[in-house]
């Protein structure tokens, strides 16, 4: 039986980890899970260290996998990371946006700078690689782009940060906007949209706390989900393996939401 991305070359932004050794993140997750299903993946992470790290995870699994530094935010680097890719392996059948970040506030005590920095790497970046991306994919006569939101862009979190939400609301309907507009070139664009997910980035936003504090968060975290559990990144990566894979063909447009019902 042949894999699902037998063949495909699959461009994955964001695909480190804020904490390699404290599990895997979303982007790693995606790029594992992909390899062993048949894909290339070309791993690029605004640190090459941890670029590198998912790329040595894919080859020690038997995958194939490179390794690209690059500011998601910044046009040149984009433009740079799409050239590289296409160079080395002549096309991109799968663009995977995983990055995003946040600030904690709301309008009166966000400043602008952070609403800016917010804006540029989870909206912006979307913006770039699909500006990049797409050509290639009508040249070649289709492709998948699944863009990472959050449940955040649905409903008030229990946390405010507003230019996070708002910059994955903005998300959703660039995901809508794309699909309607390429879905005669054969190009799908999806978005999956997770809620709680119990990733290393959790800890990076709770590094103020010690280790019992830190577990009575978890603890809260997963009893706010009607599942009693946080998701996990291999819950995001089988919801994106199902966008990016031939299954879902005739599936664009759709944001998936992937949150053990808390949204409902």
């Amino acid at each position: 039986m042949s894999k699902r991305l037998e063949g495909r070359i699959a461009l994955i932004m964001g695909a480190g980890s804020s904490q390699e050794d404290n599990g895997v993140s979303n982007g790693q997750a995606v790029a594992l899970t992909f390899a062993r299903e048949g894909a290339t993946i070309v791993a690029v992470d605004l640190s090459l260290a941890a670029a590198e790290k998912t790329a040595s995870l894919v080859r020690e699994q038997g995958g194939t996998s490179i390794a690209i530094a690059a500011d998601v935010s910044r046009a040149e680097d984009v433009k740079q990371v799409v050239e590289q890719a296409t160079g080395h392996y002549r096309r991109i059948d799968i663009l995977h946006n995983n990055v995003g970040i946040e600030y904690l506030g709301g309008p009166v005590d966000t400043p602008e700078s952070e609403w800016d920095r917010v804006h540029a790497v989870n909206l912006k970046s979307v913006f770039l690689a699909c500006k990049h991306v797409i050509p290639h994919m009508e040249a070649q006569g289709g492709g998948s782009i699944i863009n990472v939101s959050s449940t955040a862009s649905l409903r008030a979190s229990t946390e405010t940060f507003l230019s996070y939400s708002s910059s994955k609301a903005a998300v959703n309907h660039v995901t809508r906007v794309i699909a309607a507009q390429y879905a005669g070139k054969q190009i799908r664009c999806n978005a999956v949209v997770p809620g709680m997910m119990a990733t290393p980035h959790v800890r990076t936003l709770y590094r103020h706390l010690d280790d019992d504090q830190f577990k009575e968060v978890m603890a809260r975290r997963d009893a706010s989900c009607p599942m009693g559990r946080q998701g996990s990144p291999w819950d995001v990566a089988n919801a994106s393996l199902f966008l990016a894979s031939d299954e879902a063909s005739y599936v664009t447009g759709l944001l998936l939401t992937v949150d053990g019902g808390r949204s409902i």
